[in-house]
Parts: C-alpha cells; sequence; structure tokens
C-alpha cells in the first residue's frame, strides 16, 4: 500500500536559502567544508575532492519533526458551485495524511482574514479570490491548495447579471467584461502560485476531480 506525506520545502527557493537553521545528519545537503580529523570517512565528498584535489566533509541539516495546521475558507465566495463541500473532502484527505506525521495535526476553519500565526506548516485551503493582502496573510511555511470551480475558470461568452457575495453588489456583465475577468484571474492565479512556491507548494484543484491524483500531480502530496 502505498503511502503520501504532504511536501513542505519551498518549490522554487530563493536563491542561497537553506533548508534549515541547524546543520547535523540525515537529513538534506547544508554545505561543505574542508575535513578535519575525525570526521567519518563517509561523509567526504569525493566529487569535491576530484576536482580540487582537497577533502570536503558533507554537512547535512538535522531532521526536524513535521508540524501541521489545516485552514479551510469558509468565506462566502467559498459556498458557491460546491467549492466548501468538495474543501471539506480535500481537508479531511490532508488531515489523515498530515497526521502519520503529527498526531497533533487539527483542522481549523474560517475567512482568511481570521488566520492567526501558528507553529508548523500551514495548508491553506481556499479558492483565493478574497481581495486581500495575500503576502502578508499567507505564512513563511505555507501549502496553498487552491479550490475553484470550472465555471469560474471558463465563464460562457454571454450576457448575465453577477452578484458579488461579498458585498452583494449586481453588475451587468456581456462577453468583454467576461474576457477581462479572464484576464485578471489568470494574473491573480499566477502571482498566488509564484507566491506559494516561494514559500511551500501549491496546487489548483477543480471542484469535482479526484485529489489525490491531482495534488500527486502537483507536487503537494510525495509517496515515501
Amino acid at each position: 500500500m502505498t503511502r503520501y506525506r504532504i511536501a513542505t520545502r519551498p518549490y522554487l527557493p530563493y536563491p542561497g536559502e537553506r533548508l534549515a537553521r541547524r546543520k547535523g545528519l540525515g537529513g538534506e545537503f547544508y554545505e561543505l567544508r574542508p575535513y578535519a580529523p575525525g570526521d567519518e570517512i563517509r561523509r567526504v565528498h569525493w566529487r569535491a575532492y576530484g576536482k580540487t584535489g582537497r577533502l570536503y566533509t558533507r554537512l547535512e541539516t538535522t531532521p526536524e519533526r513535521s508540524r501541521f495546521r489545516i485552514y479551510l475558507d469558509e468565506s462566502e465566495s467559498m459556498r458557491l458551485f460546491g467549492k466548501l463541500a468538495y474543501g471539506e473532502e480535500v481537508a479531511r484527505l490532508l488531515l489523515g495524511i498530515a497526521r502519520q506525521e503529527d498526531a497533533l495535526a487539527r483542522l481549523e476553519r474560517g475567512r482568511p482574514e481570521a488566520l492567526r500565526p501558528g507553529r508548523g506548516t500551514l495548508v491553506f485551503i481556499t479558492d483565493g479570490l478574497d481581495p486581500l493582502p495575500w503576502p502578508r496573510i499567507l505564512p513563511k511555511r505555507v501549502v496553498l491548495v487552491q479550490v475553484l470551480a470550472p465555471l469560474e475558470l471558463a465563464p460562457p461568452l454571454e450576457e448575465a447579471f453577477l452578484k458579488d457575495v461579498e458585498t452583494g453588489e449586481t453588475l451587468p456583465v456581456g462577453p468583454e467584461e467576461v474576457r477581462a475577468y479572464q484576464k485578471a484571474l489568470e494574473g491573480h492565479l499566477k502571482a498566488l502560485r509564484l507566491l506559494a512556491l516561494l514559500r511551500g507548494r501549491y496546487a489548483l484543484l477543480r471542484v469535482g476531480e479526484p485529489p489525490l491524483p491531482a495534488l500527486l500531480r502537483q507536487g503537494v502530496l510525495e509517496p515515501i
């Protein structure tokens, strides 16, 4: 039976960013330092020796215990097109996987602006459509799972009236407004994706698609 874990390392780390503050053994590569008497021979970086003629010892990060917080967005926009019910399904899946590493992992609910700082990695399930200062709201360690309905990603090019569920405002739209919306949405999705990948992981799920293969394909989950 295949087991999975939530990937937390930034997919696009900042240049020079290290993976942990403490160096040790058994984790990810940290740095090379000149060989010192007493260093284990198995830690010698022979490729560096072949290039430089000098002995170097490979240092690795100390493995750290994973901690998770799952947060499900319950804003009004999530109640459209079955997003909240689908988000519940995704949250249950990710919570079960998170608890394989962190028995204290928990599921929280609320609006994005109600997020409070916490320890560990935040797994945030949201449609991301609220006009919020996302760089300030998203923590430095985040797995962002954006849930959108197919109709939101590709609305029909026809005249209609749209109602903002957050403000109650009604707006008439036609093909020109739909194209402008699609262009704005595309830019917004790209910005959120880049922000999340710099701080952790990102996936865009469409309501109705099986979440497990989609999360695997987009790098939020990985087999172990």
